[in-house]
């Protein structure tokens, strides 16, 4: 990672910021790691987010793996940021009780992070099992502020 320009951004201030997010909201999405080129998103797997075969619906991987991965850019590029392209792949069902999206950072300049996640679904024991891999490119948005990561 070239560039760590969080400006001393912590875990605290990030939680803030998926907090204002009403969708991230309605998940019950949480933060729980931030910083140094990472980011953790995890979320309970509840009925209403499954699809017709009682999996986990991609879109919610999908949302997972884009929110992870642009906090982890984030982190590297400073708050105000944006998702300017993502990538996923399905891997396997996603059967359990807690997703675990986590990003990290491969390369960053000054104005665009690359970042991959692997998306965990973990079962009752809390075993994870890699249900989904994403790579995406963060862009720093150029607004002033804690007022993006998506």
């Amino acid at each position: 990672m070239a560039y760590d320009t969080t400006g001393g951004l912590t875990l605290d201030m990030a939680t803030e910021v998926l907090a204002a997010q009403p969708f991230s909201s309605l998940l019950g999405a949480q933060l729980t790691t931030f910083g140094r080129g990472e980011a953790t998103l995890e979320l309970d797997v509840r009925d209403d987010l499954l699809q017709q075969n009682g999996y986990l619906h991609g879109g919610v991987l999908a949302y997972a793996a884009d929110n992870s991965i642009t906090f982890a850019g984030g982190s590297s590029l400073g708050p105000s940021v944006l998702t300017s392209g993502l990538t996923i792949s399905y891997l396997r069902p996603a059967q359990g009780n807690r997703l675990r999206a986590r990003a990290q950072v491969i390369h960053a300049s000054r104005r665009q992070a690359t970042c991959r996640c692997d998306l965990q679904i973990l079962d009752d024991d809390g075993v994870p099992t890699l249900c989904a891999a994403a790579q995406g490119t963060i862009i720093a948005s150029g607004n002033s502020g804690h007022s993006a990561a998506h």
